[in-house]
């Protein structure tokens, strides 16, 4: 794998973006003046003013206040703004993208309004590092510079090294930072700083005086340039703790703070059963102006469901130890086991099988008069506890072998795919010797089940890739882990180093599926700013101790996976399976529960008998419209005879609150948060009806490969070579451009000098980072072309190819190509399907016989359930869909139609010139008026308005599936937009028969 493939324009990361940008729409801009011209950014003033008097026509903070409160309303946000702030909150639900969607807002912003200077804040160097390899990655640097001919200039304070009688210098990542002016048009300079560098006492005192010799005090020097600060992860920066204090010294003229989590602060409530008043924890929103909540994160297929695996461990499930008391040199703890407890004093240094004998090699490593930390790393507050059985060697044993079992599952399916993922499992442990010693147990544990899963599965396997996979698995079991833990940053073990480097900083190097490795240990140090898309597993071989956020846990497998090309895998439901031993019974359950809550959504299985203040909250959120306030909607419950005075429910009340008020239960679908042990949720069938679809639906399912019609190499060779003298001029993608430029200083200022030779010597060079005969080799490949093809095509096109011998070059030619002969099929050259194999069945509506299953997995159907009924001429009982537009299509009678059927995901996919498909997800019979004769319609819906450009894509793709079908089957091909009505799409067809 070369790198990630970054798709433009998602419609969640976009609405994003644009909700940003409006902010900025109209605001009065301040120019700099003098120095500050080429090194400072443009002023927006929020508080507009009209001589010594404030605009009142549209608010008392004028534009500002204005875009704000507007795109609150567009996004239906009912927080309230706070129109003094600066701060612009933006809500984005882990592993939906935070770090590319502020990147490209950072790009807009200079594009649209010449901020040229950002301040990216993040909380703690592995945010910091994660944060770098995106930004610096060549994959984004490409993505964002075909797009807006720029890149970013990284400015990275580190902390500062050297001995005493060093020259005092600022840091020099906020010298060039400082120092970098907007002559560099094709840069955006970006500093980016943890949390421990903004609190340090390098950026606060005063060194020799450098900048301008006008500025010594580093907060002092970036407050001049007016920056935009980016705020990464806020629920880590509250704002009144001494980062903040900090912070505010760079003096943002916005600060924008991407998170799925918020600070929050206390307001008071009165409490409306009670009378009282009470204290409630809020979000500490400031300017919510975008919000894509857990819910919707899940609901939309933006991340991977979950499935939690609960490993039960009889014996003494009811065990726990609670750290009550501590001296500072003894700490306390209260074991309570079988319904007996005692209390147990251990001193620094001791062994925890004083408190309990299954706590085996466990020990207190630093203890103090609130805290204590045991030796495998975990810290225990006072009133923390723990299940001494979830240190067990035995259970351990057993999660490691389920979750190796189960990568395994998962692996076979997605390496066996035409285009292949390659997953990987993620253990949390507590004793980093037991995995890094050679004879550690975890890591013999691990290489004897996974030696023993391959061999296992070698006996049967049948798929040559795979096979290759599994015997180079058992040729060196110890390539297929790796470990990182804090301790291994002074790490000098050669073989050490390169896993830390795969781990932290090379992904495509641990998805290259040459690479072996899969199986990544780590001590709780991989949290927050790590993520790999393709973790698909994670494993708690250790207790987390207190509770934290159930959301914050998983997050670092919740992305979307990329395939072998980099690309990422939507519009398909994948799971990230999660491990927890007993003490986490309820993981699942309080999963869910944190999703709902977080995104304001209340439980439907959950009886209710009283109309709480919650209750009442998120129905006035929800309801705004019909219930201005309180009052109003208790009165109108009262009316309805739905609560008595002490607002207890009547009887009936709470099924009237789930009729009349649904969006207020518009939680996570059901099949997207699981226990492995939930019986998958299943759709019937009515399968008498599979008569009418048999033809169809065989036709469909044929096992075919798509042909290109050439009579000899010649012919595809002036066909590649028309394709290059057309598309030539869309490879200049990554130029550099130098100029020669000088800074005299005159009158205490810097400015900018035209050097006597420069407009003579600005020149543009474009990158060849590759030899021709190994860019050739490359685009070979990928193609799947012949090598002196190529080679004949270049010359005869006449492009000196020696200017562009670079990987963007590759991608551009490799989208291109596929655009092309799309478009160009049928006209250009021909195309056939030929079938490869005479067997269909068994497929997702029937078995190996042929016949009809009576029920099919929900998943496959859609994501989400409604309660409706379907029509009696649909082939599902019941109603699932991805879409209102499919849930229409579901619920609406028409005569014409005998039978209709959603084709399950991933079933049908007809191959189309340039490497894309044909997947239609609705299949129509129906009949001519005479009765006796049918016609079928395969439909393609798009939940969208339908561009000139996709109806265009839409139309070639038909043309291939019309190839497809060929003369079998009588048939036609429609598809339908999100302003399309299906009987009106059948209706065009009735007329014809």
């Amino acid at each position: 794998m070369k790198g990630f493939n970054f798709e433009k324009n998602l419609a969640h990361q976009q609405g994003a973006v644009e909700s940003t940008l409006a902010v900025f729409d109209g605001l009065q801009v301040q120019r700099a003046e003098g120095t500050d011209l080429n090194y400072a950014n443009p002023m927006y003033n929020r508080v507009e003013k009209a001589g010594n008097t404030l605009y009142h026509n549209i608010s008392p903070f004028g534009k500002y206040a204005a875009n704000i409160r507007e795109r609150q309303a567009e996004n239906g946000i009912e927080e309230k703004p706070q129109l003094k702030s600066n701060l612009i909150d933006i809500m984005m639900e882990t592993g939906t993208g935070k770090t590319y969607t502020y990147t490209k807002t950072m790009f807009e912003l200079n594009k649209n309004h010449g901020i040229f200077k950002f301040v990216v804040v993040v909380p703690t160097l592995s945010v910091k590092a994660g944060t770098i390899d995106f930004l610096k990655s060549a994959s984004s640097r490409a993505h964002f510079k075909e797009q807006y001919g720029k890149t970013l200039h990284l400015h990275v304070v580190e902390s500062k090294k050297g001995g005493k009688n060093k020259k005092m210098r600022m840091p020099a990542a906020v010298m060039s930072f400082v120092t970098a002016g907007n002559y560099q048009k094709d840069k955006i300079q970006v500093m980016v700083i943890n949390a421990g560098m903004i609190n340090s006492e390098t950026m606060q005192k005063s060194f020799d005086r450098e900048l301008f010799d006008k500025y010594n005090v580093p907060f002092d020097a970036l407050a001049a340039l007016r920056p935009v600060m980016i705020i990464d992860e806020p629920h880590r920066f509250g704002t009144k703790n001494k980062t903040w204090t900090n912070l505010e010294k760079i003096r943002p003229q916005f600060i924008l703070r991407y998170g799925a989590t918020f600070p929050e602060r206390e307001i008071k409530v009165k409490n409306v059963l009670t009378g009282k008043t009470e204290k409630q924890a809020v979000k500490d929103y400031h300017n919510l102006i975008y919000k894509l909540t857990a819910v919707a994160a899940f609901n939309r297929n933006l991340v991977k469901g979950i499935t939690g695996h609960i490993t039960q461990f009889e014996a003494g499930k009811e065990a726990l130890v609670r750290f009550v008391s501590s001296t500072g040199t003894e700490a306390g703890f209260a074991l309570t086991e079988n319904g007996k407890s005692a209390t147990v004093k251990v001193g620094k240094r001791e062994g925890m099988e004083k408190v309990h004998p299954a706590m085996t090699d466990l020990y207190i490593e630093k203890i103090n008069k609130s805290t204590v930390v045991l030796s495998n790393g975990l810290e225990m507050k006072k009133k923390d506890s723990i299940n001494p059985y979830s240190y067990a060697e035995t259970l351990q044993n057993i999660m490691l072998q389920k979750a190796v079992k189960q990568h395994f599952i998962t692996e076979r399916e997605l390496l066996r795919r035409a285009v292949k993922i390659k997953p990987l499992t993620l253990f949390f442990i507590d004793n980093i010797d037991e995995y890094r010693n050679d004879d550690g147990y975890l890591r013999r544990a691990l290489e004897q089940t996974v030696k023993a899963e391959a061999e296992a599965l070698l006996k049967t396997e049948t798929n040559a890739f795979y096979r290759a996979y599994l015997e180079k698995t058992l040729a060196d079991l110890s390539l297929t882990h790796a470990g990182y833990f804090s301790k291994d940053n002074s790490e000098k073990d050669e073989a050490i180093v390169k896993e830390i480097n795969e781990i932290l900083h090379d992904k495509q190097a641990m998805l290259d599926l040459e690479n072996p490795r899969r199986f990544i240990f780590s001590k709780w140090t991989l949290r927050e700013g790590w993520d790999n898309p393709n973790v698909f597993h994670i494993c708690k071989l250790r207790s987390s101790g207190s509770d934290i956020s159930k959301l914050q846990e998983v997050g670092r497998g919740l992305r979307l996976p990329v395939n072998e090309y980099g690309n990422r895998v939507k519009d398909e439901q994948f799971y990230l399976h999660y491990f927890v031993d007993f003490t986490e019974s309820g993981f699942v359950d309080d999963l869910v529960r944190e999703i709902n809550e977080k995104s304001g959504a209340v439980s439907l299985e959950k009886e209710r008998e009283e109309l709480d203040a919650g209750l009442i909250k998120i129905i006035l959120e929800k309801y705004s419209d019909r219930f201005e306030n309180k009052k109003v909607l208790l009165k109108f419950l009262d009316r309805e005879e739905v609560i008595d005075r002490d607002n207890t429910f009547e009887e009936g009340g709470w099924a009237y609150i789930k009729r009349t008020f649904p969006l207020i239960f518009e939680g996570v679908a059901g099949n997207k948060v699981r226990k492995a042990t939930d019986r998958k949720k299943k759709v019937t069938v009515r399968t008498e009806k599979y008569r009418e679809l048999k033809a169809l639906w065989e036709k469909l399912n044929e096992k075919v490969i798509l042909e290109y019609k050439f009579k000899e190499e010649t012919e595809f060779e002036a066909l590649f070579t028309e394709f290059l003298r057309e598309k030539s001029g869309r490879f200049d993608t990554d130029d550099i451009k130098y100029t020669t430029q000088r800074i005299d200083v005159t009158d205490g200022s810097a400015r900018i000098a035209e050097d006597a030779d420069s407009i003579y010597n600005t020149r543009r060079t474009r990158l060849s980072m590759m030899k021709y005969s190994d860019f050739l080799k490359a685009l070979a490949k990928i193609l799947h072309i012949n090598l002196k093809t190529l080679h004949a095509s270049f010359a005869a096109a006449e492009i000196d190819l020696n200017k562009y011998l670079n990987q963007s070059t590759l991608r551009v030619i490799k989208r291109e190509f596929d655009r092309w002969l799309m478009s160009r099929a049928f006209d250009k050259f021909s195309i056939s399907y030929r079938k490869v194999s005479n067997e269909i069945h068994p497929t997702k509506l029937t078995d190996a016989a042929g016949k009809p299953l009576t029920e099919v997995s929900a998943s496959d159907i859609g994501v989400l359930h409604g309660e409706g009924d379907t029509q009696p001429d649909y082939y599902f009982r019941e109603l699932y869909y991805d879409s209102d537009l499919e849930r229409v299509n579901m619920e609406t009678k028409i005569e014409e139609v005998i039978v209709f059927t959603k084709i399950p995901k991933n079933s049908i996919k007809i191959p189309v010139a340039g490497g894309k498909s044909y997947s239609p997800d609705f299949a129509y019979v129906i009949k001519y008026k005479n009765g006796e004769q049918k016609l079928n319609l395969i439909v393609e819906t798009k939940n969208a308005d339908g561009s000139e450009d996709l109806r265009n894509e839409e139309n070639l793709k038909i043309k291939h599936a019309e190839e497809f079908f060929g003369k079998d089957v009588s048939i036609k091909f429609k598809t339908q937009f999100g302003n399309d009505k299906m009987l009106n799409l059948i209706k065009e067809i009735v007329p014809e028969l």
